[in-house]
């Protein structure tokens, strides 16, 4: 009796519909939107004529300063007082715990103008206090510096930048030995 069920040679696995595939922009056949992008590098870039220096980046809705050192008994009103001078706070996080009732120690501040977020950073470099507490600020999000190394490469299983002798010198699992 003849097997008359297809072998792995006949059938094309690539172009088989019935196959689910998981992901963003997959498309095995390399004609949809994802494959143009890649193919005519039609992405969207960062601005990068603002000065290399400073690396902040804008968030959807404006600038974000993470506030550091902030007071445990400081009151989201004092920490508004304190940043108004720089320009009008489009919005403030003062995050307390939910144990203790107290501020866990950091504020975030957004701004609608980079130069006001700049101003409250440059302010708590030179000295700003809140609650006779010196304030330390940068900008929540940064843009990572160009040319430097990516998230790739870091890990911990030897590859570049990993320790291979302390990977290979792990103990196995009783189970292996």
């Amino acid at each position: 009796m003849a097997d008359t069920h297809p072998t792995v040679d006949d059938v094309d696995m690539a172009d088989d519909p019935s196959i689910k595939r998981k992901g963003r922009g997959f498309n095995p056949r390399g004609d949809g939107p994802a494959a143009d992008g890649v193919k005519a590098g039609g992405f969207e870039l960062l601005d990068s004529s603002k000065d290399s220096e400073d690396r902040a980046a804008r968030s959807v809705e404006g600038w974000i300063v993470l506030v550091t050192n902030v007071h445990e008994e400081a009151s989201e009103e004092e920490v508004l007082d304190k940043f108004a001078d720089f320009g009008m706070v489009q919005n403030c996080h003062l995050n307390l715990d939910r144990r203790t009732g107290y501020v866990k120690g950091y504020a975030l501040i957004e701004f609608e103008t980079h130069e006001e977020a700049k101003a409250a950073v440059e302010a708590c470099a030179n000295g700003l206090t809140l609650l006779d507490q010196p304030l330390k600020a940068d900008f929540a999000f940064v843009r990572p510096p160009a040319g430097g190394v990516g998230i790739r490469g870091s890990g911990r299983r030897g590859g570049p930048g990993g320790n291979a002798a302390a990977t290979r010198n792990r103990s196995r699992s009783p189970a292996r030995r």
